[in-house]
């Protein structure tokens, strides 16, 4: 099938190139002049594991471009997934996707179009992009030759994770009110459903993946199913966090206790793992963007609500750590291990790692941190912020009074601290993810502290 991406960062980018794997012809296009060039020139604009590998073997099904003119008349499928910033207030800024619905409805000419929603948006938006596509046709001289449903397929994408699952994921879900456009996009995700496609050899199909469960349903439905099942997976760190100040008072550990209720099959494993928090893209706008939509009916979300404070708490718990161990920290100097919001990812936005950075700043102390991936995107958007960038992370930890595991890259596990411990003013290692090992590290001579 013709596909067009409306938008090509990670979840734009991602779903192109995957579909071109599937053998579907697809243009993407972006604003982004510059990144439509690098496109060209196989240069990836963001870090994601295995991303490269695959679009250079779906390059001969791939063009780019920073037109509609060029990629939405000949598209049977069109799937919008700008950018949907949160504003003040916590509900998405939606100005991207009023663009995109206009300009596709100006360039649409095949008999029947699908334009789907890949974008997280609002509950409502399905609707709101229908109207603004009629209206966008019906200034249009040729408009009685154009018919189009609308669609929403929410993604469920893992940064760090998000080409395994786009290949094998857990489920599709897509919401529509035409069957006909069901049916266009069963037949476009068809090979994923049934698991026909042959997988990328650097990324082999899982023995546990058999066919792929799909999920069709009404627009909003399809809608709250994306920001409930981020809602609740925030609840769930957020929960575990909250049980590791009662560990932490009672002298019980609570990984093992995070292992434990995961045992339990109505609970599982996943998202238990006390620490630090969430950041990223996903979790702290959806969840914002939840209660704001939830406010626009008169209702309150309190659990949510508890979540994102919580989850802002442990940022806080972090100084507060530190200065329970170092008792002043204005003149100190402390390294930070990672900087993206989690591993195998150069994504910043809400990363931990910035907001604990600048509130150690704001008391006086010198911050030295570390990347394996993530330092040439920070330097570019937080390069006056003060933070010493350092190559590795020895020259971190060199005349540290402290240092913070805040992303738990395996590179980080692996360290000698028996070498690295002589190099600090004071070896105290604060383990923000509950990754290093406590007896290792004793034995180096370091004193551990974790948040619980």
């Amino acid at each position: 099938m013709r596909v067009a991406i409306i938008g090509t960062g990670y979840v734009g980018l991602t779903t192109g190139v995957c579909l071109a794997f599937m053998g579907h012809t697809v243009s993407c296009l972006d604003s982004d002049e510059a990144k439509i060039k690098a496109l060209w020139e196989g240069k990836i604009p963001i870090f994601e594991p295995f991303l490269e590998e695959v679009f250079h073997e779906a390059l001969v099904n791939l063009t780019f471009t920073s037109t509609y003119a060029e990629a939405i008349p000949e598209a049977e499928v069109v799937f919008i997934a700008v950018g949907t910033p949160p504003t003040p207030s916590g509900a998405p800024n939606l100005e991207f996707l009023s663009q995109a619905a206009r300009s596709i409805g100006q360039h649409i000419t095949r008999d029947f179009v699908v334009v789907v929603n890949k974008s997280t948006v609002p509950i409502g938006s399905g609707n709101w992009v229908d109207s603004l596509l009629r209206e966008a046709v019906a200034s249009r001289a040729d408009r009685s030759a154009v018919q189009f449903a609308v669609a929403s397929n929410p993604e469920f994408l893992r940064e760090g994770s998000a080409l395994h699952d786009s290949l094998y994921p857990d489920r599709i879900v897509i919401g529509a009110d035409e069957p006909r456009a069901l049916e266009v996009l069963y037949t476009l995700y068809r090979p994923i459903l049934d698991q026909t496609f042959t997988p990328p050899n650097f990324l082999p199909r899982p023995e546990t993946v058999g066919a792929v469960p799909l999920l069709s349903t009404d627009l909003a439905s399809a809608e709250l199913i994306k920001y409930a099942a981020n809602a609740f997976l925030a609840l769930k760190i957020s929960f575990i966090n909250e049980i590791g100040l009662v560990a932490e008072r009672v002298g019980a550990n609570i990984s093992e206790v995070g292992r434990g209720i995961g045992l339990d099959s109505r609970i599982g494993p996943r998202f238990l793992s006390a620490g630090i928090g969430w950041g990223g893209s996903c979790f702290g706008k959806d969840t914002a963007a939840l209660i704001a939509t939830a406010g626009e009916y008169g209702l309150h979300l309190p659990i949510v609500e508890a979540a994102k404070k919580i989850n802002s708490r442990q940022r806080d718990r972090v100084v507060e750590k530190l200065l329970n161990e170092l008792k002043i920290l204005k003149g100190r100097t402390v390294g930070l291990l990672g900087l993206a919001f989690k591993p195998n990812t150069d994504d910043l936005r809400e990363a931990p790692a910035i907001e604990i950075a600048q509130k150690l700043i704001d008391r006086g102390v010198r911050v030295k941190a570390h990347d394996p991936i993530a330092m040439e995107k920070f330097e570019q958007v937080y390069g006056k912020m003060g933070v010493q960038l350092c190559q590795n992370a020895e020259q971190v930890v060199e005349d540290c009074d402290a240092v913070v595991l805040v992303t738990e890259w395996n590179d980080y596990r692996e360290l000698d601290w028996e070498t690295l411990a002589k190099k600090m003013r004071a070896p105290l290692i604060l383990d923000g993810r509950h990754t290093l090992d406590r007896e290792k590290l004793t034995r180096a001579g370091v004193r551990y502290v974790s948040l619980s």
